[in-house]
Protein backbone atom coordinates (compact mmCIF):
# COMPACT_ATOMS: atom_id res chain seq x y z
CA UNK A 1 0.00 0.00 0.00
CA UNK A 2 1.38 3.65 -1.08
CA UNK A 3 1.60 5.94 2.28
CA UNK A 4 1.00 9.78 1.54
CA UNK A 5 4.52 10.03 2.40
CA UNK A 6 5.85 7.53 -0.32
CA UNK A 7 4.39 9.51 -2.97
CA UNK A 8 6.75 12.61 -3.54
CA UNK A 9 9.49 10.07 -3.28
CA UNK A 10 8.00 8.14 -6.02
CA UNK A 11 8.18 11.35 -8.26
CA UNK A 12 11.64 12.40 -7.53
CA UNK A 13 13.49 11.51 -11.41
CA UNK A 14 17.05 10.68 -12.11
CA UNK A 15 17.97 13.95 -13.81
CA UNK A 16 21.20 12.79 -15.69
CA UNK A 17 18.83 9.80 -17.00
CA UNK A 18 15.57 11.78 -18.00
CA UNK A 19 17.64 14.13 -19.60
CA UNK A 20 19.27 12.20 -21.65
CA UNK A 21 16.12 10.00 -22.51
CA UNK A 22 13.96 13.07 -23.46
CA UNK A 23 17.23 14.83 -25.53
CA UNK A 24 16.94 11.67 -27.47
CA UNK A 25 13.80 11.50 -28.21
CA UNK A 26 13.77 14.87 -29.44
CA UNK A 27 16.81 14.03 -32.05
CA UNK A 28 15.18 10.90 -32.78
CA UNK A 29 11.81 12.86 -33.53
CA UNK A 30 13.48 15.53 -35.94
CA UNK A 31 15.93 12.84 -37.37
CA UNK A 32 12.83 10.64 -38.67
CA UNK A 33 10.59 13.53 -39.73
CA UNK A 34 13.66 15.09 -41.50
CA UNK A 35 13.36 18.35 -39.92
CA UNK A 36 16.07 20.73 -39.97
CA UNK A 37 15.54 21.85 -35.97
CA UNK A 38 12.26 23.18 -33.88
CA UNK A 39 11.10 26.16 -33.42
CA UNK A 40 9.79 26.64 -29.85
CA UNK A 41 7.74 29.90 -28.09
CA UNK A 42 9.55 31.00 -25.05
CA UNK A 43 7.10 32.48 -22.76
CA UNK A 44 9.19 33.81 -20.06
CA UNK A 45 8.28 30.57 -17.44
CA UNK A 46 9.19 27.52 -16.84
CA UNK A 47 7.89 24.33 -19.07
CA UNK A 48 8.90 26.25 -22.55
CA UNK A 49 12.58 26.92 -21.07
CA UNK A 50 12.76 23.15 -19.90
CA UNK A 51 11.29 22.15 -23.71
CA UNK A 52 14.13 24.63 -24.60
CA UNK A 53 16.54 23.33 -22.55
CA UNK A 54 16.16 19.44 -24.14
CA UNK A 55 16.23 20.44 -26.99
CA UNK A 56 19.52 22.48 -27.18
CA UNK A 57 21.07 19.25 -25.50
CA UNK A 58 19.51 17.02 -28.12
CA UNK A 59 20.48 19.26 -31.44
CA UNK A 60 22.36 22.54 -30.61
CA UNK A 61 21.28 25.86 -30.26
CA UNK A 62 21.81 26.44 -33.79
CA UNK A 63 18.96 24.19 -35.03
CA UNK A 64 16.49 25.66 -31.98
CA UNK A 65 14.28 28.30 -32.90
CA UNK A 66 13.09 30.49 -30.33
CA UNK A 67 10.12 33.39 -30.58
CA UNK A 68 8.75 35.76 -27.95
CA UNK A 69 4.95 36.17 -29.12
CA UNK A 70 3.94 38.96 -25.87
CA UNK A 71 0.40 40.29 -26.05
CA UNK A 72 0.24 44.49 -25.41
CA UNK A 73 -0.80 43.10 -21.97
CA UNK A 74 1.69 40.69 -21.18
CA UNK A 75 3.68 41.05 -17.66
CA UNK A 76 6.54 42.92 -18.72
CA UNK A 77 9.02 40.91 -16.59
CA UNK A 78 7.94 37.78 -19.12
CA UNK A 79 10.14 39.41 -22.02
CA UNK A 80 13.15 39.45 -19.48
CA UNK A 81 12.70 35.93 -18.17
CA UNK A 82 12.20 35.04 -22.07
CA UNK A 83 15.57 36.77 -22.68
CA UNK A 84 17.25 35.38 -19.66
CA UNK A 85 16.23 31.61 -20.58
CA UNK A 86 18.01 32.61 -24.30
CA UNK A 87 20.74 33.74 -23.61
CA UNK A 88 21.68 30.77 -20.66
CA UNK A 89 20.96 28.39 -23.82
CA UNK A 90 22.86 30.06 -26.67
CA UNK A 91 19.54 31.19 -28.35
CA UNK A 92 18.38 34.09 -30.99
CA UNK A 93 15.00 35.08 -29.71
CA UNK A 94 12.53 36.68 -32.05
CA UNK A 95 9.82 38.81 -30.60
CA UNK A 96 6.59 39.01 -32.75
CA UNK A 97 3.99 40.86 -31.16
CA UNK A 98 0.57 39.44 -31.48
CA UNK A 99 -1.41 42.43 -30.27
CA UNK A 100 -2.68 43.77 -33.82
CA UNK A 101 -4.21 40.28 -35.04
CA UNK A 102 -6.08 39.72 -31.37
CA UNK A 103 -7.42 43.17 -31.60
CA UNK A 104 -8.39 43.14 -35.28
CA UNK A 105 -10.50 40.08 -34.83
CA UNK A 106 -12.43 41.21 -31.12
CA UNK A 107 -12.34 45.02 -31.99
CA UNK A 108 -14.70 45.15 -34.61
CA UNK A 109 -16.42 41.29 -33.62
CA UNK A 110 -17.18 41.25 -30.03
CA UNK A 111 -15.13 44.13 -27.79
CA UNK A 112 -16.81 42.73 -24.86
CA UNK A 113 -15.46 39.33 -24.75
CA UNK A 114 -14.73 37.82 -22.13
CA UNK A 115 -10.80 37.50 -20.81
CA UNK A 116 -10.85 33.54 -21.41
CA UNK A 117 -12.04 33.88 -25.02
CA UNK A 118 -9.46 36.52 -25.41
CA UNK A 119 -6.69 33.89 -24.03
CA UNK A 120 -7.47 31.06 -25.76
CA UNK A 121 -7.08 33.26 -28.85
CA UNK A 122 -3.92 34.58 -27.87
CA UNK A 123 -2.84 30.69 -27.29
CA UNK A 124 -4.07 29.88 -30.73
CA UNK A 125 -2.63 32.64 -32.63
CA UNK A 126 0.86 32.03 -30.83
CA UNK A 127 0.64 28.39 -31.82
CA UNK A 128 -0.28 29.21 -35.54
CA UNK A 129 3.28 31.45 -35.91
CA UNK A 130 5.07 29.15 -34.51
CA UNK A 131 3.86 26.27 -37.14
CA UNK A 132 4.06 29.01 -39.66
CA UNK A 133 7.47 29.78 -38.46
CA UNK A 134 8.20 25.88 -38.74
CA UNK A 135 6.74 25.51 -41.92
CA UNK A 136 9.63 28.52 -43.17
CA UNK A 137 12.74 26.72 -41.82
CA UNK A 138 11.76 23.28 -42.43
CA UNK A 139 11.29 23.15 -38.66
CA UNK A 140 9.15 21.12 -36.08
CA UNK A 141 6.78 22.59 -33.59
CA UNK A 142 8.05 21.93 -30.05
CA UNK A 143 5.24 21.26 -27.79
CA UNK A 144 5.88 22.66 -23.96
CA UNK A 145 2.89 21.23 -22.13
CA UNK A 146 3.41 18.88 -19.32
CA UNK A 147 1.68 16.06 -17.65
CA UNK A 148 -0.16 17.75 -15.03
CA UNK A 149 -1.80 20.45 -17.12
CA UNK A 150 -2.49 17.86 -20.11
CA UNK A 151 -4.32 15.46 -17.30
CA UNK A 152 -6.01 18.54 -16.00
CA UNK A 153 -6.75 19.62 -19.86
CA UNK A 154 -5.26 23.31 -18.52
CA UNK A 155 -4.68 23.51 -22.03
CA UNK A 156 -6.54 25.67 -25.00
CA UNK A 157 -7.23 23.51 -27.97
CA UNK A 158 -5.29 23.59 -31.04
CA UNK A 159 -3.64 26.43 -28.92
CA UNK A 160 -0.56 25.71 -26.30
CA UNK A 161 -1.82 21.87 -26.47
CA UNK A 162 -1.05 21.58 -30.36
CA UNK A 163 2.63 21.04 -31.42
CA UNK A 164 4.44 18.15 -33.56
CA UNK A 165 6.72 16.90 -30.49
CA UNK A 166 6.24 17.00 -26.96
CA UNK A 167 9.29 16.00 -24.34
CA UNK A 168 7.60 17.58 -21.33
CA UNK A 169 4.20 15.69 -21.96
CA UNK A 170 5.43 13.03 -19.26
CA UNK A 171 6.60 14.98 -16.70
CA UNK A 172 4.34 16.16 -13.41
CA UNK A 173 4.66 19.48 -13.02
CA UNK A 174 7.35 18.96 -10.21
CA UNK A 175 9.63 16.62 -12.51
CA UNK A 176 9.59 19.59 -14.50
CA UNK A 177 11.38 21.61 -11.81
CA UNK A 178 13.77 18.88 -10.88
CA UNK A 179 14.74 18.77 -14.76
CA UNK A 180 14.66 22.75 -15.33
CA UNK A 181 17.28 23.11 -12.38
CA UNK A 182 19.75 20.52 -13.57
CA UNK A 183 19.56 21.58 -17.00
CA UNK A 184 20.56 25.23 -15.87
CA UNK A 185 17.23 27.11 -16.41
CA UNK A 186 17.75 30.75 -15.09
CA UNK A 187 17.02 31.02 -11.36
CA UNK A 188 14.31 33.68 -11.83
CA UNK A 189 12.29 31.83 -14.12
CA UNK A 190 12.61 28.71 -11.61
CA UNK A 191 10.90 30.66 -8.90
CA UNK A 192 8.66 32.41 -10.38
CA UNK A 193 4.83 31.68 -9.88
CA UNK A 194 3.47 29.54 -12.99
CA UNK A 195 1.56 31.69 -15.48
CA UNK A 196 -0.11 31.34 -18.74
CA UNK A 197 0.45 35.18 -18.74
CA UNK A 198 -3.08 35.84 -20.43
CA UNK A 199 -4.15 38.46 -18.51
CA UNK A 200 -2.65 41.03 -16.01
CA UNK A 201 -2.30 38.79 -12.48
CA UNK A 202 -3.13 35.57 -13.69
CA UNK A 203 -1.28 33.00 -11.83
CA UNK A 204 -2.23 29.19 -12.86
CA UNK A 205 -2.49 28.05 -8.94
CA UNK A 206 -5.16 30.48 -8.62
CA UNK A 207 -7.05 29.49 -11.14
CA UNK A 208 -7.24 25.58 -10.86
CA UNK A 209 -7.38 26.13 -7.12
CA UNK A 210 -5.23 24.16 -5.69
CA UNK A 211 -1.21 23.55 -6.03
CA UNK A 212 0.99 21.73 -8.37
CA UNK A 213 2.42 19.55 -6.13
CA UNK A 214 -0.66 18.42 -4.20
CA UNK A 215 -2.25 17.85 -7.99
CA UNK A 216 0.67 15.70 -9.03
CA UNK A 217 0.59 13.61 -6.26
CA UNK A 218 -2.71 12.87 -6.45
CA UNK A 219 -2.97 12.30 -10.86
CA UNK A 220 -0.11 9.82 -10.17
CA UNK A 221 -1.94 7.93 -7.73
CA UNK A 222 -5.45 7.97 -9.87
CA UNK A 223 -3.35 8.08 -13.46
CA UNK A 224 -0.30 5.90 -13.23
CA UNK A 225 -1.54 3.54 -9.99
CA UNK A 226 -5.67 3.67 -11.23
CA UNK A 227 -6.47 4.67 -7.34
CA UNK A 228 -10.38 5.42 -7.16
CA UNK A 229 -11.19 8.82 -5.39
CA UNK A 230 -12.00 7.67 -2.57
CA UNK A 231 -8.78 5.35 -1.99
CA UNK A 232 -6.90 8.73 -2.40
CA UNK A 233 -8.43 10.35 -0.02
CA UNK A 234 -8.15 7.27 2.04
CA UNK A 235 -4.38 8.34 2.17
CA UNK A 236 -4.94 11.88 3.46
CA UNK A 237 -5.38 14.21 0.50
CA UNK A 238 -8.44 16.63 1.28
CA UNK A 239 -11.93 15.28 -0.17
CA UNK A 240 -12.81 18.75 -1.59
CA UNK A 241 -9.01 19.08 -3.55
CA UNK A 242 -9.25 15.44 -4.44
CA UNK A 243 -12.83 15.81 -6.10
CA UNK A 244 -11.47 19.13 -7.81
CA UNK A 245 -8.99 17.47 -9.21
CA UNK A 246 -10.88 14.31 -10.00
CA UNK A 247 -13.13 16.39 -12.04
CA UNK A 248 -11.09 18.45 -13.75
CA UNK A 249 -9.37 15.03 -15.51
CA UNK A 250 -12.77 13.54 -16.38
CA UNK A 251 -14.45 16.46 -17.67
CA UNK A 252 -11.40 17.83 -19.97
CA UNK A 253 -10.53 13.90 -21.26
CA UNK A 254 -11.71 15.41 -24.62
CA UNK A 255 -8.84 17.46 -24.88
CA UNK A 256 -6.34 14.48 -24.95
CA UNK A 257 -7.55 12.65 -27.98
CA UNK A 258 -8.13 15.14 -30.78
CA UNK A 259 -10.30 14.97 -34.00
CA UNK A 260 -13.12 12.17 -32.60
CA UNK A 261 -14.06 10.34 -35.66
CA UNK A 262 -17.60 8.81 -36.23
CA UNK A 263 -17.12 4.78 -36.79
CA UNK A 264 -18.34 3.60 -40.10
CA UNK A 265 -16.02 0.90 -41.00
CA UNK A 266 -14.06 -1.68 -39.26
CA UNK A 267 -10.62 0.71 -39.14
CA UNK A 268 -11.53 4.06 -38.44
CA UNK A 269 -8.78 6.06 -37.57
CA UNK A 270 -7.80 6.81 -33.90
CA UNK A 271 -10.73 4.40 -32.90
CA UNK A 272 -9.82 1.10 -33.92
CA UNK A 273 -6.06 1.00 -35.25
CA UNK A 274 -3.14 2.60 -33.32
CA UNK A 275 -0.35 3.59 -36.33
CA UNK A 276 2.95 3.98 -34.70
CA UNK A 277 4.47 7.51 -35.94
CA UNK A 278 7.58 5.95 -36.98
Amino acid sequence: MIHREEVAARLRLDPDLASNALASFVRDAVANAGAAGVVVGLSGGLDSALAAAVAVRALGADRVHAFFLPYRTSDPRSAGDAAATAAALGLALQTIDISPQIDAYFDPVDPEADRLRRGNKMARERMAILFDQAKRLGALVLGTSNKTEILLGYSTLFGDNASSLNPNGDLYKQQVWQLAEHLGVPEAVLRKKPSADLWPGQTSEDELGFDYRIADEILYLLFDQGMTDEEIVERGYPAEIVGKVVERERTNRFKRRLMLIARLSGSAVNLDREIPRD
